[in-house]
């Protein structure tokens, strides 16, 4: 196992001066371009919400099981709420983790003529035995929206596009917030607390607790840790924008080795998207930047959809068969 450095980038950079704007979206470019993923500082998230955000997340997983069943995800058609430890999967394999997923707080569609990834659409599931974690989840989400639009935009700069490229394409954002508790392992071997795999969407911005290793990114055939950097975001990009950018940027393999016991670990994955109904369209790259696309990486048994809603529902599909099963087996056997 080798050390990594990702690249860190300072966001307060486009806000001090022209030269400063456009060192840091050369930075992003070319970060996203080699690694796909960075480290992030200067995003304005103060220490006191990270702070917050750690004791409530604790405080739910130290809740009485019965209280985190209540809202456990075989509730929701929308694969919200609660999953217990073993209860989400990887490319077929267990993950050993806790979490709450929490989307876009909506109304459930009805209209029998919406397409399959409507299904999604619906509300969250709050647990009556910890109000706060509502409140928090909401501050933290609106916080970190706000940072997912500043990169895309200088994004979209760095990339050759009007400025508000990914504003105009994107609609009403499908986000997804998973608060997640990492169980530690006896076993021998390193354990997969989240298998190998490329994020689905556009962008992941990662709040990691301090001092707690664990997330692997693969760089030439190997993995390599990328340990949390105090006051920084662990950021790395989908396969929607390899998609959409031709293979130019790239979304990177990476993976969570379990903790070992008695130690846990606490991260808090936020992932930015377009909306459901939204198509990607290619982004036109100058001619010394198309030069180096490298085509967008093709896996006939997880195929990339331009449609991002068709990205959302075979993930959720493949990573919670149970909810699957319960609520969507109509689907199951049409996507066999």
């Amino acid at each position: 196992m080798t050390d990594l450095t990702l690249p860190i980038l300072d966001l307060s950079q486009l806000d001090e001066s022209p030269e400063a704007a456009a060192r840091f979206r050369d930075d992003l470019r070319a970060a996203t371009h080699d690694v796909g993923f960075f480290y992030l500082t200067g995003t304005g998230v103060t220490p006191e919400l990270e702070a917050r955000l750690h004791r409530t997340a604790r405080e739910f997983f130290e809740l009485d099981e019965a209280d985190k069943l209540a809202i456990e995800n075989l509730n929701s058609p929308q694969f919200r709420g609660y999953t217990r430890i073993g209860g989400e999967r990887t490319q077929g394999k267990v993950d050993w983790r806790e979490q709450i997923d929490i989307g876009p707080e909506r109304d459930v569609v009805t209209d029998p003529e919406a397409p399959d990834f409507a299904r999604l659409i619906g509300p969250n599931l709050w647990p009556d035995a910890q109000p706060e974690l509502r409140e928090v989840a909401t501050k933290w989400q609106e916080q970190l929206a706000g940072v997912a639009r500043k990169l895309l935009r200088a994004w979209a700069l760095a990339l050759g596009a009007p400025e508000t490229y990914f504003d105009e394409h994107f609609g009403e954002p499908s986000t997804l917030l998973k608060i997640v508790r990492y169980p530690g392992t006896d076993e021998p071997e390193p354990g997969q607390g989240v298998g190998a795999h490329k994020d689905s969407g556009v962008l992941t911005l990662l709040w990691v607790e301090p001092g707690k290793g664990g997330l692997q990114v693969q760089r030439g055939g190997e993995w390599v840790d990328a340990p949390p950097v105090e006051g920084a975001f662990v950021v790395n990009i989908g396969e929607m924008l390899e998609y959409a950018t031709g293979g130019y940027l790239i979304a990177t393999n990476h993976r969570v080795i379990s903790p070992r016991a008695p130690g846990d670990r606490i991260s808090v994955p936020y992932f930015f998207n377009p909306a459901l109904d939204s198509r990607l369209p290619l982004i036109e790259l100058p001619a010394d930047l198309a030069a180096h696309a490298r085509g967008v990486t093709q896996d006939p048994t997880n195929p990339i959809h331009a449609l991002y809603g068709e990205n959302a529902l075979k993930s959720r599909l493949r990573a919670h068969p149970d909810v699957a099963e319960r609520w969507h087996a109509d689907l199951l056997a049409t996507r066999a």
